[in-house]
């Protein structure tokens, strides 16, 4: 994903291979950065093709157009899996219909619990069992799974006191998972 400045706004530019009238070209996608930190470049840019023009045109102001809203739902869900987790929930916050783009599609949520279930197996596992969705899978075991993953990665091997620890380092651990971190502790 790169950025650009169009018509002197900073716009996202996102390349969806696949999307447009011939399958074999990359289509380009603009999306007007509201809430997007990503786009820095602020060289003019020049765009070949009516859907771009199309898309920053007209008579409203490109930073009032709502990209959702102009494309299908599937390139929106597209754009928004490019969001890291903390993006994406604050990107469902900046409005109803992107908070049910979002929270409507549990693809999104998924990528993001493969990385947590990678430490919390037992957890994930036992939580989609459970019939819980991606999203209140991910909610429920992201923060714990962080800590999890700096526990065995050793971040916390020369904690010397109490005051040593720092903040947001720990959470409720089970007796199993406790067990796998003081494993690793004794391995170093």
């Amino acid at each position: 994903m790169t950025g650009c400045v169009v018509q002197g706004h900073i716009c996202s530019v996102i390349q969806i291979p696949g999307v447009g009238l011939n399958e074999n070209k990359t289509e380009t996608v603009l999306g007007c950065c509201e809430m997007q930190n990503v786009c820095k470049r602020s060289n003019s840019a020049i765009f070949s093709g009516d859907r771009a023009s199309n898309l920053i045109s007209g008579d409203q102001d490109p930073l009032q157009q709502n990209f959702t809203e102009t494309l299908p739902t599937e390139m929106s869900v597209r754009i928004f899996s490019e969001l890291d987790v903390r993006s994406l929930c604050r990107a469902s916050l900046t409005c109803r219909h992107w908070n049910d783009i979002i929270d409507g599609s549990d693809q999104l949520w998924r990528s993001h619990c493969l990385t947590v279930l990678a430490v919390c197996r037992r957890e994930v596992d036992g939580d989609r069992r459970a019939g819980c969705s991606w999203k209140v899978t991910l909610v429920r075991n992201y923060r714990k799974g962080c800590v999890k993953r700096r526990w065995l990665k050793g971040r916390y091997s020369n904690i010397r006191s109490a005051d040593d620890i720092p903040p947001n380092s720990m959470c409720p651990l089970d007796v199993e998972t406790w067990g796998e971190i003081l494993e690793a502790e004794l391995d170093r």
